[in-house]
């Protein structure tokens, strides 16, 4: 674990994020140091670069090295750390879910099935066990006369609301975020100061992912030819931009009020 401090301050807005070593990940949580946000990253390797800016920007930021793929494991953690934080310095907690997976690309019958399990595990039940362990903890803040804003980023896709051959796997993982986000939507609307919930499509993405897609077997994954010609045809959006959108969503006034979204409907 690694730990830049900054300044003690008296309203902190407290982030939560997981994917924070690569790609857009890495770039929200640039983007969250460089707008004082209190950063917790969870993902499977730390970051040197990420604790550079940290320091340089003088910022907090802690980086736990965790296996998505054991999700009740990094669950239990992250809700006795929650457990354990002073609330009184706290004005804000937002847990953003953005790490994901994509196996094999094929049809589901060439699919290893250690690589399945791992791209349900990491794609859908880890969102699902780390929303349920910060809503848990978030709720004994509230329960104890807390009243910061509590809100919950799900980084979806456009493949989890319409499907794609080869892509079985991680179609369904992002279809199960959208629809577990609507649950807990529904559930935190009937309490008082209950949280918000969004499963946010963040666009196409140039990262490793579109890399892993474009170098697929043509002849197991029909749509091959699509993501080749999106690069091609410079389609698609930085790390960086894609970022900039996902957390200008996030400071919406009006977050929340649908579950699910779309950067592109803005």
């Amino acid at each position: 674990m690694s730990q830049a401090n900054a300044p003690t301050q008296t309203s902190v807005h407290l982030t939560i994020l997981t994917g924070a070593s690569r790609g857009m990940g890495l770039a929200m949580a640039r983007q969250l140091l460089d707008q004082g946000h209190h950063l917790l990253c969870l993902s499977r390797n730390e970051n040197a670069e990420l604790t550079a800016h940290a320091q340089a920007c003088n910022g907090t930021l802690i980086q736990w090295c965790v296996d998505l793929a054991d999700p009740a494991r990094v669950r239990e953690r992250l809700q006795n750390w929650l457990a354990s934080q002073s609330t009184g310095h706290i004005a804000s907690a937002t847990l953003i879910n953005n790490a994901g997976v994509i196996p094999t690309v094929g049809p589901l019958g060439q699919c290893p099935a250690d690589e399945l399990s791992n791209a349900l595990r990491v794609g859908v039940e880890a969102p699902m066990q780390l929303t349920a362990g910060f809503l848990a903890a978030t709720q004994v803040w509230v329960n104890a006369a807390w009243s910061g804003a509590r809100k919950v980023l799900n980084i979806s896709s456009g493949l989890g609301r319409r499907p794609m051959a080869a892509q079985a796997p991680y179609c369904a993982a992002k279809a199960g975020m959208d629809l577990f986000t609507r649950c807990c939507a529904l559930e935190e609307a009937a309490k008082p100061n209950g949280a918000k919930l969004v499963s946010l499509a963040p666009g196409v993405i140039d990262t490793d992912m579109q890399i892993q897609l474009r170098g697929s077997d043509a002849a197991g994954f029909p749509d091959r030819q699509r993501f080749v010609d999106l690069k091609a045809h410079d389609q698609l959006t930085s790390p960086a931009d894609a970022a900039r959108a996902v957390l200008g969503w996030l400071d919406r006034a009006d977050f929340g009020e649908e579950p699910i979204a779309d950067v592109r409907d803005a």
